[in-house]
């Protein structure tokens, strides 16, 4: 009989039920914060026994750490407390943009905890020298994380442009086209390293990593879905749908800085004209305010100072940015349906005087009257909405997701 059914593969074994059940109360731990066997057990619906079987494995693996007592009320004995350790393995996400290099190591609470930020002038530079650029500062980054203790066991490179298999399609505003950045990249990391095995490496759009960064650390709330923009050089932009990245049928879906704002506007990078990034990047803003557009995040701080002190240029520049992305935003809301719109970047220092004008194309062009001014439904990123975090973080996920296969074999160990 002929089926399309997809192979359902083999059934589970003991083993592969223990490593699922390790990843289930690892994961309830790190959600908590902190608690008890009996907690663990009453959540994730397993016997207290079994729950303390893989607690025991966890502590002796180093993912979990005990201390305490904690009292219930109830009787009985209490409860030692149990907390994701502060130590061990972590992840690290590397972001290489036009004007900077960020990396940012997190732990397996979620916590940032190692941070460098180097402003640098990527454009023209041979990919291989930005990558090596970036494996330099992430060199340094590991050396500070292992002075507290932390081992990061992969890397996640957040990059702008299309990016697929390891490989940046193309990058307008860098000038990349078919640069298989995971490869130059690990190669570069690897060759400043002086011990250990090579990192694994994998890469992902900046914009949709920006986006994971505010759906798991931002201040969304019970928001999940929404359309999340970052404001830089270019513009990125992501969509969440119920807490997962729509990708597109070949990984390329969000390109949003590079819809149509204008038939007969500026010639874009990409090839086309009137794109968005034409009026909301930051060199278009900066240079329609009549600052050095090559100023960076010096030129995006002046433009703000002039808009505070009411510089008709300054407002103007930032007034038409914001209409613009009022405009192509509301195709996106009437297509996509979200619940919010999240706007990152350069964006966020620039919204007083942005968001009006967004809102008033919103109001105007949102079929379903849900986006008047004042709603909410469009709002700044927060902090920790940023592409580094959210490629760290993409690392730490695959952790809890199956703790044994991160388990550090000691030297000599079989």
């Amino acid at each position: 009989m002929n089926s399309n059914h997809t192979p359902l593969g083999p059934k589970a074994d003991k083993e592969t039920v223990r490593r699922h059940n390790l990843s289930l109360v690892l994961r309830a731990v790190r959600d908590e914060g902190e608690a008890t066997r009996a907690g663990v057990a009453a959540r994730v619906g397993l016997t207290r026994a079994a729950v303390s079987s893989l607690v025991e494995q966890l502590l002796e693996s180093g993912f979990l750490s005990e201390s305490g007592k904690t009292f219930s009320g109830q009787a009985g004995r209490p409860g030692t407390v149990l907390k994701v350790t502060r130590s061990g393995p972590a992840g690290i996400g590397v972001e290489i943009n036009i004007d900077y290099v960020s990396v940012c190591v997190v732990d397996l609470s979620g916590t940032d905890r190692v941070r460098r930020l180097e402003h640098l002038d990527n454009r023209g530079a041979r990919p291989e020298e930005v990558l090596a650029r970036g494996a330099r500062i992430a060199a340094r980054t590991l050396e500070s994380a292992a002075e507290q203790e932390l081992y990061p066991v992969g890397v996640r490179l957040a990059l702008p442009g299309l990016v697929s298999g390891g490989t940046v399609r193309q990058a307008p505003n860098l000038g990349w086209n078919r640069v298989p950045a995971e490869e130059l990249f690990a190669r570069a990391l690897d060759e400043l390293r002086s011990e250990g095995a090579p990192l694994p490496v994998g890469s992902e759009n900046e914009a949709n990593l920006a986006a994971l960064a505010e759906l798991w650390f931002g201040g969304l709330g019970p928001v999940v879905t929404f359309l999340c923009l970052t404001g830089e050089i270019g513009v990125g932009g992501a969509l969440v749908l119920n807490g997962e990245l729509l990708r597109g049928a070949h990984g390329f879906a969000g390109e949003i800085g590079h819809v149509l704002a204008d038939a007969s506007g500026p010639l874009c990078r990409c090839g086309s004209r009137g794109c968005l990034e034409q009026y909301a990047g930051q060199s278009a803003l900066l240079r329609a305010a009549g600052i050095d557009e090559n100023a960076g995040v010096l030129g995006v701080s002046e433009l703000a100072r002039r808009a505070r002190g009411g510089d008709a240029r300054a407002v103007a520049a930032v007034e038409l940015a914001g209409t613009m992305l009022g405009r192509v935003l509301s195709g996106a809301v009437n297509l996509f349906d979200p619940d919010a719109v999240v706007l990152g970047g350069i964006y966020r220092e620039l919204m007083p005087w942005l968001s009006p004008a967004a809102d008033r194309e919103l109001t105007a062009r949102v079929v379903s009257g849900l986006w008047p001014p004042g709603s909410g439904r469009l709002r700044a990123s927060s902090s920790a909405g940023d592409a580094a975090r959210g490629a760290a973080a993409l690392v730490v996920r695959e952790v809890l997701a199956d703790p044994v296969a991160y388990v550090r074999q000691e030297p000599g160990a079989g």
